[in-house]
């Protein structure tokens, strides 16, 4: 068949999570036999989301190809365990680049460039780019921003035409929300009805609303949006908050979205996939009682700052028949003094990653603690970097032992920068990012929780371990025990007399989804679990 399309926009406030619903529609069409791919358009200006502050974007996601991407992907794949690539991810900046420099070329034979139609026509190549490929049935486009910004015109512009373009190869559906007065005890469509009429001066029709609430609605107030909105009744789909985001493709399921988007593109509705395995997570979720507590020793007091992180010691702990409590500490605030204290009661801890240095020295001290006090330990990318400067301190001695990028005068740079990025300048896109094969040592622990001799995991740093001083660690406990086999490159460190002590220099948890968790998280959570 060919490729159909679905374009899910926000209204009324940002944040309702487009993500999440875009996710699932994915997860409830895969279900049902469809291949599908999700793509998100970002409105702002940055190329991508990889020079952004975590506190303004959240975390940056990588994918296997090498692109900095927004979190929103990170939830596709976990939701539905597709692979995305830099195809699923396009901001204005990119668009805009990519015509600015056709113009400079001479491509337009002199034309006047504009927004109508040279940017509209490049936002609509991008978003059937993957369907032009015929390896989908699907492609959702998840549209960032609120309806009424003035940067996501031209995306709106440009969907408006491909829905008339495609006819019933293309369907527009709309996330609002519902506000609830406590004071007058009433809920407030007139948000809603205002966000559609917006959509309608663009000349969009919705075909499916789904009403963002933290009350349940009842049957007349999804009537009476319906009839306001011009939009058929059994398209009208709440998303009430829920106790895990898991939660929400089974609740699209339980109203029908699903069957409605497929009836509005002719498709065949068929039987109810029963989602057998995802219920089954779902159900070890319900079921998990016991507590384990993991510290999150980082320097951005914020959720989605380590967004997958978070979500792959979740599905971890799940997997284990565990309740995974997660407290961040902020590395800034330790101190040797108040060590112990800030990580008391953890049963594990991880050492985040991050950029700069601010923060480091708490992230240093924990490090020490925990490897001194046999707390398993898991170090990620800059974590892991840490714990190398750790152990070359406090165990080989070098006092002044760093990193060339927190310390350029260092006289032991365990961790340097790479040969071949010594002579960049500009920030954006030039670390070292995407899937790299990983050798692993025979015999070592990280190999016996692979059970395999070769791995390939996604990395986002410009800095490395430098092999000059692997002698050293070996023979003083600490273990090179992954690394690439081109670049020689040091990938994985452990000691293996410790419980749990393991640093990776890429990102396991952009591998990490919700029917498959990654290896290394399903054993940190074990080994933090024993009692």
């Amino acid at each position: 068949m060919s490729p159909k399309y679905i374009f899910v926009t926000g209204g009324v406030v940002s944040s309702l999570g487009k993500g999440i619903i875009s996710s699932s529609i994915g997860k409830l069409l895969q279900a049902r036999g469809y291949r599908i791919t999700i793509q998100k358009f970002d409105p702002y200006i940055n190329i991508d989301p990889g020079t952004l502050n975590p506190y303004e974007h959240g975390e940056c996601y990588v994918t296997d190809d090498g692109m900095e991407t927004d979190l929103d992907l990170g939830h596709y794949e976990r939701f539905t365990g597709i692979r995305t690539t830099r195809n699923n991810s396009v901001t204005t900046g990119r668009i805009y680049k990519t015509v600015i420099d056709r113009e400079r070329r001479g491509d337009y034979l002199g034309k006047t460039i504009q927004v109508v139609p040279h940017i509209t026509d490049e936002i609509k190549r991008r978003i059937k780019l993957s369907g032009d490929s015929g390896d989908y049935d699907f492609v959702i486009t998840e549209i960032g921003g609120t309806i009424g910004d003035i940067e996501s015109a031209p995306f709106m512009e440009a969907i408006r035409q491909l829905r008339w373009e495609l006819g019933k190869d293309a369907c527009n559906i709309h996330l609002t929300y519902v506000p609830y007065l406590k004071a007058a005890g009433e809920l407030k469509t007139k948000p809603t009805q205002h966000s559609v009429k917006e959509l309608q001066s663009m000349g969009i029709q919705p075909e499916v609303l789904i009403l963002r609430t933290e009350v349940h609605l009842d049957e007349p107030i999804l009537r009476k949006v319906a009839n306001f909105c011009n939009v058929d009744v059994d398209c009208v789909v709440q998303s009430e908050d829920l106790p895990s985001i898991y939660e929400v493709p089974i609740n699209m399921q339980r109203q029908g979205l699903d069957a409605a988007i497929l009836r509005k593109m002719d498709l065949p509705v068929g039987d109810i996939p029963a989602l057998g395995p995802w219920r089954d997570f779902l159900n070890r979720m319900y079921n998990a009682t016991k507590i384990v507590t993991i510290g999150l020793v980082g320097k951005y007091d914020l959720q989605d700052a380590y967004k997958s992180i978070r979500e792959a010691l979740i599905q971890a702990g799940i997997y284990n028949d565990r309740k995974v409590v997660l407290r961040f500490v902020n590395s800034e605030n330790i101190t040797a003094e108040n060590v112990e204290e800030s990580l008391t009661g953890m049963n594990g801890v991880v050492i985040c990653p991050g950029f700069g240095q601010r923060g480091i020295e708490g992230k240093i001290i924990a490090a020490e603690y925990t490897r001194t006090h046999n707390i398993p330990t898991f170090g990620i990318c800059l974590g892991m970097q840490m714990m190398v400067i750790e152990f070359a301190r406090n165990v080989l001695g070098y006092t002044d032992a760093n990193s060339r990028e927190m310390d350029v005068a260092t006289s032991h740079n365990v961790i340097d920068i790479m040969e071949e990025q010594k002579n960049i300048t500009e920030m954006g896109g030039t670390m070292r990012l995407g899937a790299y094969d990983c050798d692993l040592r025979g015999g070592s622990h990280v190999h016996a929780i692979y059970d395999a001799d070769r791995i390939r995991e996604r990395h986002r740093h410009r800095y490395e371990f430098n092999n000059d001083y692997e002698s050293e660690y070996e023979a003083a406990g600490m273990q090179c025990v992954g690394r690439n086999p081109e670049s020689d490159l040091v990938e994985i460190v452990e000691i293996p007399e410790h419980r749990w002590y393991i640093g990776a220099q890429f990102h396991p948890e952009y591998s990490s989804t919700v029917l498959k968790p990654h290896p290394l998280f399903l054993d940190f959570i074990r080994e933090a679990s024993a009692e």
